[in-house]
């Protein structure tokens, strides 16, 4: 196993890395680039945590994550790839897709929501759909992440017990660990299918998120062929003189209440925290 990356090496390579997306998007938006960039793979795989690194520090106006529910009634009786297509980008856009239509290859397929039929005919669509894509000219890339069965589980039992991420946490994926071996069938299938030259699949070993992190965000930079763009200088004006404006009463706004400081206090004065404000 791969000996896991120290946590101050990670942070400062994250934050080097993450300088270079910003520098990545101002391409982006000055050259009318579109890209996609999807995120799949088992559940508990580290998708989500490593898609907030490479969005933490970009514009949510310009770079979108697009993280669909199921599909409705009504979305059901539409061709497949139909309600992502609102979703892609336009000029000078970046969409991080958490999850995306590979879910009818995985989860779709695995647990019986979709007919034999409908998998066959995604897997027959998806290859010329992404060729159409990128045909256009819109970036296309495609990320697994794998994680081993035993490091699932520990991932869902922290889960569990953590009320912070406990909503990440479904059924489905609890039964994700019973259909482990079907899981993998599906995926092996799916790639076979669509791991295409204009759109290759790239796999993300994200047994330790840290590394893991690192490598799919230096892989994403490395794909994109962007350069520095030189931005104007914004230059501060000096603040004008008063022209004899005076601010209202402050006791006649409403201002929320010092939380803040009261932790302070009690802080200093050894005393327990306060009580979460509650409405009344």
């Amino acid at each position: 196993m791969a000996r896991r990356i120290p946590r101050d090496l990670y942070e400062t390579e994250l934050a080097r890395l993450q300088a270079q997306l910003v520098e990545m998007q101002a391409w982006v938006q000055a050259t009318g680039a579109r890209i996609v960039v999807i995120f799949e793979g088992r559940d508990a795989a580290g998708k989500g945590s490593t898609i907030k690194r490479v969005s933490e520090y970009l514009n949510p106006r310009v770079t979108r994550i697009v993280a669909l529910p199921a599909p409705t009634d009504r979305e059901k009786t539409q061709w497949y790839f139909q309600r992502y297509i609102p979703h892609l980008p336009a000029a000078g856009e970046i969409v991080l897709m958490d999850r995306s239509w590979y879910n009818r290859a995985g989860v779709e397929h695995v647990m019986g929501y979709c007919t034999n039929a409908e998998y066959h005919r995604f897997l027959h669509q998806a290859p010329i759909f992404e060729r159409m894509l990128v045909e256009d000219g819109v970036l296309l890339l495609k990320y697994w992440f794998s994680v081993s069965d035993v490091e699932q589980e520990r991932r869902y039992r922290s889960r569990a017990t953590d009320p912070m991420r406990r909503w990440k946490l479904s059924p489905n994926d609890v039964l994700s660990i019973t259909k482990w071996e079907d899981y993998s069938r599906a995926k092996d299938t799916m790639f076979v299918h669509t791991d295409i030259p204009e759109a290759p699949w790239f796999e993300i070993d994200n047994e330790d998120k840290r590394r893991g992190r690192l490598n799919m965000i230096a892989h994403l930079l490395s794909r994109v062929p962007y350069r520095q763009i030189e931005r104007p200088v914004i230059e501060i004006p000096e603040r004008p003189a008063s022209g004899g404006y005076e601010r209202s009463p402050r006791n006649e706004e409403n201002h929320v209440p010092d939380f803040a400081g009261e932790l302070l206090r009690r802080s200093h004065a050894g005393e327990k925290r306060p009580p979460l404000p509650l409405v009344e």
